[in-house]
């Protein structure tokens, strides 16, 4: 875990999440499995998180603090009531797994604690979730951020369904919206980015320092090397976006030489009026832009004017 959190801070990450549970108060001993057998073959809920349960509170405390340590913020998910009280005072905000937004109980003990929220939705009707919203709202919570999430482990990149954080962002003005991925890391990383630039502002995602060891999370996670890459796929996307700004100083040479200016089709005298077949446009646009043309026509030439010559402001009269 010590090791994860040394990983993630040094390529960049902005927080490390971890699970806070019991499988006596998550699982009944008869919930079978609901993930790939042949990736983790214990067949009973109960069985997997026995074998994993091993961090309490003086663990999660030791961690939080090697948060500090190394500048990361601290997360864990509780899933029972005894969890949420002893995480309370390591983080500053409250993940809920996607499985608990019907678990009235917890959601109230949660919002109690007057903290931010991350909510994922994965599996959710939009109407499940707007009923979750009102009830933390009402108990107290902070700012709720949704996670869409696609319950599924892994998720296969076909069915990542990212079009729903769009939805998310319409049903739920107002409300920060973020991915929790549980695809398989690909080699292109386009999954990420791409529920980046449809509004997804947090990015949560399973992380391992070895994707070959046993178990249901490690084989779909990513790992030093990725999320290596990732962080720096969104450093060149956010350069990318840019400011919206018009136009770029870059474009500036471009804007002044490749646009058109009236030019003379014949050699016009001075005094001579000017008639709409004396100018037609060409490059460069460093004279009269073409867009003042109607303008132009009718005025007196205040100087001979050779035939291909650009018209500026001092080559006709006002």
């Amino acid at each position: 875990a010590k090791r994860m959190i040394e990983e993630v801070s040094r390529v960049g990450g902005n927080a490390i999440k971890f699970q806070a549970y019991k499988a006596e108060t998550l699982a009944s001993r008869f919930s079978p499995a609901y993930w790939d057998t042949r990736k983790e073959p214990t067949r009973s809920q109960f069985e997997l998180f026995k074998k994993h349960d091993k961090f309490w509170k003086k663990e999660f405390e030791e961690l939080a603090d090697y948060c500090k340590t190394y500048k990361i913020d601290f997360l864990a998910t509780p899933f029972d009531m005894e969890s949420v009280d002893f995480l309370d005072p390591l983080m500053n905000s409250f993940k809920i797994a996607s499985a608990d937004i019907t678990n009235k109980p917890l959601l109230e003990k949660i919002a109690s604690k007057e903290k931010p929220v991350l909510l994922s939705t994965g599996a959710s009707t939009m109407g499940e979730i707007r009923r979750a919203i009102e009830l933390l709202k009402r108990h107290g919570a902070g700012d709720i951020t949704l996670l869409h999430c696609v319950l599924n482990y892994p998720t296969r990149w076909e069915d990542a369904n990212l079009w729903r954080i769009v939805r998310l962002s319409e049903n739920f003005p107002g409300h920060r919206i973020g991915y929790s991925d549980h695809t398989s890391s690909d080699s292109m990383m386009e999954v990420l980015p791409l529920a980046w630039m449809l509004g997804a502002e947090v990015i949560e995602k399973h992380y391992t320092w070895n994707k070959n060891l046993p178990g249901n999370d490690h084989y779909h996670a990513m790992d030093f090397k990725d999320l290596k890459q990732l962080v720096e796929k969104f450093k060149r996307l956010e350069k990318m976006m840019g400011s919206g700004v018009d136009y770029l100083e870059s474009e500036s040479v471009a804007r002044k030489y490749a646009r058109r200016s009236l030019v003379a089709t014949r050699n016009i005298r001075k005094g001579e009026i000017i008639r709409r077949t004396d100018i037609t446009s060409k490059r460069p646009g460093t004279g009269v832009s073409p867009w003042k043309i109607e303008s132009i026509v009718g005025r007196t030439a205040k100087k001979n004017i050779q035939e291909d010559e650009i018209l500026t402001e001092d080559s006709v009269e006002c």
